[in-house]
């Protein structure tokens, strides 16, 4: 594993300027931004205490239309341990802009509170707040793209085998809002990932577009492919989501049978390069889209990603708010 030395020096900075203005989707970073969260992640991560005022007077709104473990307790308490407040609002029977238009909660918000987390299921809900409110508006996931959980799967790889660039990267299962920020982070990090689904449910055109754009300039490959096993071959991780994500109850059955080709066995796991690792976003089906000897191994980087969502959340909210710490390192670090 990678180790992060940090710089000792600190210089008297009133803040970390911002360069974000909101995290909707991959697309609202740069490779130089995508680049800065994680070095910023890294630094929280070694140096929590360093930012424990850093968020101070700081108000979060999170709106949650569903259920979460890791994505509400990791904000929460991320924003706390920066000295900030959390207000979580459940949205679970009934919908964001239900009760009057997005313009208007838009309006109101940005009057009372510092910014707003959302984990919705329509994308445009997402993207119509941030257009209305002059607050930061950050995607905790909606049915288009979940970027922090890219961003902290990124952070991770990062941490196992450190340059970026000489990364390959396959997922294997579904073509979902995972999979969209995870070929976008390749692009922007200039990794090299491999998308294997079943024929018909292939990642977004139009993603696959985007994500191989940026890759031209940052050196990375996106590719989609319909055969796990080619795709797994040599690769550096192996990653998994759920065959049917929320909304979707109604076709596990079906999805069953259509996805059992794309589970990660043991078998299917061996044809990795050497000293691969396991991913997943978690909750993870055991038997289902991963065999418990796989996620449960020495090879699983799981817990990790989990644990880098809380990091790379404090990353984001610092930010995106301006940081308000008077610590920060004088030169970057290396990985």
């Amino acid at each position: 594993m990678a180790t992060h030395p940090v710089e000792n020096d600190v210089i008297d900075n009133p803040g970390i300027p911002p360069v974000l203005s909101d995290l909707t989707a991959m697309s609202d970073l740069t490779p130089a931004g995508g680049e800065s969260l994680l070095e910023l992640a890294t630094l929280v991560k070694a140096r929590p205490a360093d930012f424990r005022t850093a968020l101070a007077g700081k108000q979060i709104v999170l709106f949650f239309e569903k259920p979460s473990f890791r994505t509400r307790l990791t904000f929460e308490s991320g924003i706390y341990s920066l000295g900030g407040h959390a207000m979580f609002v459940d949205q679970l029977t009934s919908r964001i802009g239900e009760r009057e238009p997005l313009s208007d909660m838009a309006h109101n918000l940005e009057r009372w509170v510092d910014a707003m987390v959302l984990r919705t299921f329509e994308h445009r809900t997402v993207t119509e707040l941030a257009r209305f409110s002059s607050i930061p508006v950050i995607n905790a996931l909606s049915d288009y793209e979940h970027p922090c959980q890219a961003l902290a799967d990124f952070l991770t790889l990062r941490e196992q085998f450190g340059d970026l660039t000489k990364v390959h990267l396959t997922y294997v299962g579904d073509g979902n809002n995972v999979a969209h920020s995870l070929m976008l982070g390749a692009a922007l990090f200039g990794s090299h990932i491999t998308v294997a689904t079943p024929k018909g449910f292939e990642p977004s055109a139009e993603v696959l577009k985007d994500a191989r754009e940026i890759a031209a300039e940052t050196g990375g490959t996106i590719q989609v492919v319909n055969d796990p096993e080619e795709a797994v071959k040599g690769a550096d991780a192996v990653y998994t989501d759920v065959w049917a994500s929320m909304g979707q109850e109604s076709e596990i059955a079906e999805r069953a049978r259509i996805f059992k080709p794309f589970k990660v066995t043991p078998e299917l796991f061996a044809n990795a390069g050497p000293g691969a690792v396991f991913m997943h976003c978690l909750p993870a089906h055991r038997g289902e889209e991963v065999e418990a000897a796989v996620i449960d191994s020495p090879a699983s980087v799981v817990f990790d990603q989990a644990e880098n969502r809380l990091h790379i959340q404090k990353a984001i909210l610092l930010q995106l708010l301006g940081g308000g710490t008077r610590l920060f390192p004088t030169r970057s670090f290396n990985v």
